[in-house]
């Protein structure tokens, strides 16, 4: 049985963003995230550029992009699992300065593009440790309510971390090149290893309150995986996460749309933050909302993320396509109150791994995605490509929808208590 505190919408009105980040440790993780989001976001772009301006290749472009998440699908489980083994702090340190030395070797000009493409691997598994240790510390830092106004900040300031990243991120890489741009992201990194560093306490590994000794490595693992596929909520929660996978394309194929439709490398930084900038508007609008309305519009809003992305066969000007991606994002922001519903569902020692699971399927899902995208595109263009995609998710959000439905109201066993 999983116990967790059922959240009524009095709770949620009780807490205040001045008390959210009256939490001394919340401030310190909160900017360390803000760095680090908008570093990734600037070398992505610079990747990104670098491999169209070596290979000219809209596939290529998207299938490196890729990279980015698919480390997630392979590694996640199993790294995530560090966030419960290990000191939540010393992961996140540990992890910020390996990520540091990783990007700043991307910078070397000489490095061949296949070497590059490796260490993107290895930077993105490092991801994994961090995000889970991160994910798992903010309910002990945020305790009931404060964790949900606290989530959303946290989620809205990395969203505009990520305007800030894709909109200036196409100029900064034109005016200092893309060693330039994925040094600047390593320094992020060291900056974020400072802010938790001296910004978050100690804390000892969680515990069950059992004298069972640690899982292995693969139990853990499968641990994570049963706890997920076995309670009908959380399993729900993270089918309707996937749906990332779909809209999300229009990060992997900015650059070659941005040439397709006539424009070059600085448009496509700003359409980049399209759906950041939209993901942002979204979410403070759904703090808005009382916890029910936000439970029933799941299903809808999933749909939503992935509809404008069908008319990207149109080619519709810049203009256009930025009110269309953005939309598109201000949808996407019932990540929000999926994501703290599926935390708090989980007890503290469990976290870790059951943020690796859903973290896994999540990214996973994105960098699939984006590699299918990239196939797409090579025989059809990345306009026609994004909008088969944008249809396809908007049928597949529909079902996970229905499905979200029919677990709430028939429940389960397992105790937890979602919204």
């Amino acid at each position: 049985m999983v116990n967790v505190v059922s959240m009524s919408v009095a709770d949620v009105e009780r807490a205040r963003w001045r008390d959210v980040f009256g939490h001394a440790e919340f401030r310190a993780l909160f900017l360390a995230g803000v760095l680090s989001v908008a570093g990734d976001q600037l070398a992505r772009v610079a990747l990104s550029v670098l491999v169209f301006d070596r290979t000219a290749s809209a596939g290529l472009t998207a299938v490196t992009y890729a990279l980015t998440y698919i480390p997630d699908l392979l590694f996640g489980p199993l790294l995530a699992g560090f966030a419960d083994r290990y000191p939540r702090r010393t992961v996140m340190i540990v992890t910020d300065l390996a990520r540091a030395i990783l990007v700043a070797a991307m910078a070397i000009q000489a490095l061949p593009l296949l070497a590059v493409i490796l260490l993107l691997v290895a930077l993105q598994a490092f991801g994994s440790p961090f995000n889970a240790a991160r994910g798992a510390t903010l309910p002990a830092v945020l305790p009931g309510d404060h964790y949900v106004l606290g989530k959303a900040a946290n989620d809205m300031v990395v969203q505009f971390s990520q305007v800030l990243g894709f909109g200036f991120g196409g100029a900064v890489v034109v005016a200092v090149g893309t060693s330039g741009g994925l040094l600047l992201d390593a320094a992020t990194f060291l900056l974020s290893a400072v802010l938790v560093s001296f910004g978050v306490r100690r804390r000892p590994v969680p515990s069950s309150g059992t004298d069972e000794s640690p899982e292995s490595y693969l139990k853990d693992l499968l641990s994570g995986v049963s706890l997920v596929a076995r309670t009908p909520k959380l399993r729900t929660l993270v089918l309707l996460a996937t749906i990332a996978g779909f809209y999300v394309t229009v990060e992997g194929l900015a650059v070659p749309y941005a040439h397709q439709i006539g424009h070059g490398t600085t448009a496509a930084g700003v359409l980049l933050a399209a759906s950041p900038a939209g993901c942002v508007v979204g979410m403070w609008l759904i703090t808005l909302w009382p916890p029910e309305r936000r439970m029933k519009l799941l299903g809808p809003l999933a749909v939503a993320a992935c509809v404008p992305l069908a008319f990207c066969a149109l080619q519709p000007g810049p203009a256009v396509t930025f009110g269309l991606w953005a939309l598109s994002g201000a949808a996407s922001a019932y990540h929000l109150p999926t994501s703290a519903a599926f935390v708090q569902a989980v007890p503290d020692h469990q976290r870790g791994k059951a943020f690796g699971v859903a973290g896994t399927a999540l990214k996973g899902s994105q960098g699939l995605g984006i590699l299918l995208v990239g196939v797409l595109a090579e025989p059809f263009g990345a306009a026609n490509a994004l909008a088969v995609m944008g249809v396809t998710g908007a049928l597949l959000a529909a079902a996970a929808g229905a499905a979200w439905t029919r677990a709430r109201r028939i429940g389960d066993d397992s105790g937890i208590t979602v919204g």
